[in-house]
């Protein structure tokens, strides 16, 4: 329902949601606290009553663990990627392991990369 009513600023946000989780997540484990989740709908705006909130956070936090994966609740919003998409992905990832072992060193990385 989300993923089709999403402006250009609803992706902008779900992005820099993405980004902050990723920052304030300190353990990288890919989990937040409710603490953590309230904070970040505070610092973009998405404040909602606390009622509300409880409600959201019973169902993102459906394993009662007191923790959100912030993968989940971004693939929630945006879905699975398309066919077209997990392709491109997987051929880039191809390029990026030289050795075929599965993982890429950042090494590798920079060769082929470059932010600038």
């Amino acid at each position: 329902i989300l993923r089709e009513g999403l402006s250009k600023r609803g992706v902008r946000v779900i992005t820099g949601l993405g980004k902050y989780f990723r920052q304030v997540d300190k353990n990288r484990n890919g989990f937040l606290s409710q603490a953590d989740f309230k904070g970040a709908l505070k610092v973009f705006h998405l404040e909602i009553p606390e009622g509300d909130f409880e409600s959201l956070w019973l169902i993102l936090d459906d394993g009662k663990t007191d923790n959100v994966d912030y993968g989940e609740f971004t693939r929630a919003i945006f879905g699975e990627m398309n066919e077209y998409r997990k392709a491109f992905v997987r051929k880039a990832y191809m390029k990026l392991d030289f050795n075929k072992t599965g993982s890429v060193p950042m090494v590798d990385i920079r060769k082929c990369y470059c932010a600038k």
